[in-house]
């Protein structure tokens, strides 16, 4: 694979702000993002700072308030099917848009305190994926949702993606092992991180889709909850079109002021919503009786 793109980063990064090009290169304070692309320069500060996405960070914070709501309504659905783990999801999507503030919001911070919540934001990327997936998992009822043992093999799988992503991450940005360090420089080379952050999560959201269409479809026989889901999935290959193909246009067009990565983070939210709205849809508010280990969804 020495002479294909596959696991290098060196492009993504030249055209789009994703976190985990903060590990491969520091960011210069202007002239460029690093990898030869526009340079995403925001808000001039103190001493040739700069609050590169002002955008980002504001609809970073708006996420959080609308999860967190999303949250408190989800625990209002007493009977609901896979409540639990529907709010751990919303919890691990709080986590990476608080580590998207510092990692891609480019809120002025040292380097390497970036690349710490570099590490953390690229692991809750992939457990968050993961726990959606066993949320659509949970729906089938092949175990009792919110009990200790779902909850807690659940936890533990997630916790699991977690340090194994972060690990990798932190590797890679302080050398410990030396294994990573040639990914350092061009063509910034990494395959451990490129399945991790760029197949992973699409094989994740592959799966919920696909496991959610069988059980809407085949189990639940209903077909209002899809446009929901549909446009879950279209909403987040918006704000993905955003950051990977519109965002070194948007960033030459306003002179470093704002890129693709403000109308990601818009999408992904919005994505997260109507997620939120579909299992909202085929669950249950008020269950005249409490079901069995094999219920199903009635």
């Amino acid at each position: 694979m020495g002479s294909t793109a596959f696991g290098n980063f060196n492009h993504f990064c030249r055209d789009s702000t994703l976190p985990v090009c903060n590990l491969f290169k520091e960011p210069p304070k202007s002239g460029g993002n690093g990898f030869g692309g526009c340079a995403l320069t925001g808000i001039p500060l103190s001493n040739g700072n700069y609050l590169k996405n002002l955008g980002s960070i504001l609809l970073c914070g708006v996420a959080i308030l609308v999860t967190l709501f999303l949250i408190w309504r989800s625990e209002r659905k007493k009977a609901a099917v896979g409540r639990r783990e529907m709010q751990l999801f919303l919890l691990g999507y709080i986590i990476i848009e608080i580590c998207e503030i510092f990692t891609v919001g480019g809120f002025p911070l040292n380097h390497r305190v970036r690349m710490g919540f570099t590490a953390a934001h690229l692991g809750a990327i992939v457990a968050t994926l993961w726990v959606l997936v066993l949320n659509a998992v949970v729906g089938f009822q092949l175990l009792d949702d919110g009990t200790p043992l779902s909850l807690g093999l659940l936890l533990l799988s997630a916790v699991a993606m977690f340090v194994g992503t972060g690990y990798i991450a932190l590797d890679t940005a302080f050398k410990w092992t030396g294994h990573f360090t040639p990914s350092l420089s061009d063509p910034n080379r990494n395959i451990g991180l490129y399945v991790l952050y760029q197949l992973v999560p699409l094989v994740f959201l592959a799966l919920f889709f696909i496991l959610e269409m069988v059980l809407v479809l085949r189990v639940l026989g209903e077909r209002k909850p899809m446009l929901y889901l549909a446009a879950a999935a279209l909403l987040f290959a918006i704000g993905q079109i955003f950051q990977y193909v519109i965002s070194p246009h948007i960033c030459r067009g306003t002179n470093g002021k704002i890129n693709g990565a403000l109308f990601e983070t818009l999408f992904t939210l919005l994505s997260v919503v109507m997620t939120w709205v579909f299992w909202s849809s085929i669950t249950e508010d008020d269950w005249p009786m409490p079901q069995a280990a094999t219920g199903a969804y009635t």
